[in-house]
């Protein structure tokens, strides 16, 4: 078997940020659902297992000097472009390792801790059932009781309808041997040909309709790691909570945190339903039956000590929010993966109004006069929601205003700043006050950049010729219908638009985020 046993290695996977692997909002899912968590106030220690490009370890090293933080990555190139990163930044907490699964289960790595928070995003279905072993023996090696771990993995049955899709690219693509990303891209024509010969599997199967719009559209980077690793398996929880039994661990809910209140996406006939079975791994996996969940992202903790009300409302008190959009483009209607949700005008907005003038935490919401009524309970349904619609970042203050000055982050935010010469592969700005990564676009990264080098007050004209010039310099151009604007007149009232919104919207924004 060669070095890669299988996975995907001759183009290297997308440079994503995952917002859900920081210790925050693991510690967040715990406490919703009635989970001790971990200290953040005190040091604690942080593996991820199959980092790929290692943007989010990057993030979560400058932005949390509590932690120790470490991964692996068996692709050469993946590592060696985050070591790169990690050095510009001179990030002294985080050890990335060029290891394979068994090495680090089998403890030949020396030197090792054991951890806190075991994360990995996006490798249980893509890896062999062999590797799957490892994973779960590096877990119950190295893993500390209390310890949490997050565990992503395609699920069933929401891939059922899609099992044969992805069988029939990766025979597409061993058929025509060549580079991976060409392969999916004529893999993608080719289903695209059926599709219009009203193939029978794709006909009888409707549901399949979204998997391949995005299949025509997708990064293939992207797309070439979901379909063509050899070892590749949905999975259903009650099979992944058996794999884990043997490293001792307990769900505790999910990562996407909505799923912590049941009763906006189960009706009580439904709830009911479940709870006939006796077993909970089954009970969780029925869930997906009703939801015909395609992606999960368990929560796992070894040794999961259940907390009573009072203590909940202990933890809830110290949770704080703060605003990513201007108060303006707030909205309170969700889009989740169990459907629509609406939140309470009334209740929504009056912590939304809260945020606009500073961070809170879910105590200083409760004694609001606006809010009077609201428990913390209701209040972190109502965080859960927003920060799930990617309006407001929750987190733990102690831990994040450990690094006072942001340094490690301003070094890291200067490197993802310099990558914009090169292409839009890094796109996400570290957040010192909330110990994660903020997305950005293009535009926002750039003038972003230019305002940490300045230190000055934003002029507009100061600012409108430095970003004409950084652009130019780098050959891009704002995208107008979709395709880059060739006009330069018409591409100087984009720009001038979009440093204006820039100034209004969103630098109030970062400056509350403390990240200027």
């Amino acid at each position: 078997m060669a070095w890669n046993e299988g996975y995907v290695s001759d183009i290297e996977y997308t440079n994503g940020f995952y917002s859900d692997l920081s210790p925050h909002h693991l510690n967040f899912s715990c406490i919703l659902n009635g989970v001790e968590p971990v200290p953040l106030d005190q040091p604690y220690t942080y593996f991820e297992l199959g980092f790929g490009r290692g943007l989010t370890l990057n993030v979560l090293a400058a932005t949390n000097s509590n932690g120790q933080f470490y991964g692996n990555d068996f692709n050469p190139a993946h590592v060696a472009g985050a070591r790169a990163l990690a050095a510009t930044a001179q990030l002294g907490n985080l050890t990335l390792l060029e290891n394979s699964f068994e090495e680090l289960a089998q403890g030949r790595v020396a030197g090792l801790p054991q951890f806190d928070f075991i994360t990995l995003h996006g490798i249980y279905t893509w890896v062999s059932r062999e590797n799957r072993q490892h994973i779960v023996d590096f877990i119950a090696r190295y893993l500390k009781p209390g310890g949490i771990v997050s565990l992503s993995y395609n699920a069933m049955p929401g891939w059922s309808a899609a099992l044969p899709l992805q069988r029939l690219l990766l025979e597409f693509a061993a058929s025509f041997p060549g580079r991976s990303d060409l392969q999916i891209q004529a893999g993608a024509a080719y289903v695209e040909q059926l599709q219009n010969l009203q193939a029978g599997y794709i006909t009888a199967n409707p549901a399949l309709a979204p998997r391949l719009n995005a299949l025509a559209d997708s990064d293939p980077h992207y797309s070439v790691h979901e379909y063509l690793n050899q070892d590749w398996e949905p999975l259903y929880h009650a099979d992944v909570m058996r794999d884990v039994a043997r490293a001792k661990l307990d769900f505790a809910g999910s990562s996407d945190l909505p799923f912590a209140f049941p009763e906006l996406y189960l009706s009580a006939d439904q709830q009911a339903t479940i709870d006939l079975l006796p077993d909970a791994a089954m009970r969780e996996t029925m869930k997906d039956y009703f939801l015909n969940t395609n992606f999960r992202k368990d929560v796992l903790v070894r040794g999961a000590r259940r907390m009573g009300a009072v203590r909940q409302a202990g933890c809830l008190a110290g949770v704080h929010l703060a605003m990513l959009v201007p108060r303006a483009q707030m909205a309170f209607t969700f889009q989740t993966k169990a459907g629509t949700v609406t939140g309470n005008e009334q209740v929504y907005g009056a912590v939304c109004d809260a945020l606009a003038l500073r961070p809170h935490s879910l105590a200083e919401l409760a004694a609001l006069e606006s809010l009077q009524g609201q428990s913390l309970q209701s209040l972190a349904e109502v965080a859960a929601m927003l920060v799930t619609g990617s309006q407001v970042v929750m987190y733990f203050r102690g831990e994040a205003q450990a690094d006072s000055g942001g340094i490690t982050a301003h070094r890291l935010n200067q490197a993802i700043a310099a990558q914009l010469r090169y292409g839009d592969d890094y796109r996400t700005l570290c957040c010192p006050l909330t110990g994660s990564g903020i997305e950005t676009e293009f535009i926002d990264r750039l003038l972003f950049s230019l305002l940490t080098q300045d230190r000055g007050q934003p002029e507009f004209a100061h600012l409108q010729a430095q970003a004409a010039d950084a652009m130019a310099r780098c050959g891009r151009r704002l995208l107008k219908d979709g395709a880059a604007c060739a006009d330069d007149q018409a591409h100087q009232l984009l720009l001038d638009g979009a440093i204006d919104a820039f100034l209004r919207d969103k630098l109030p924004v970062l400056k509350q985020l403390r990240m200027l």
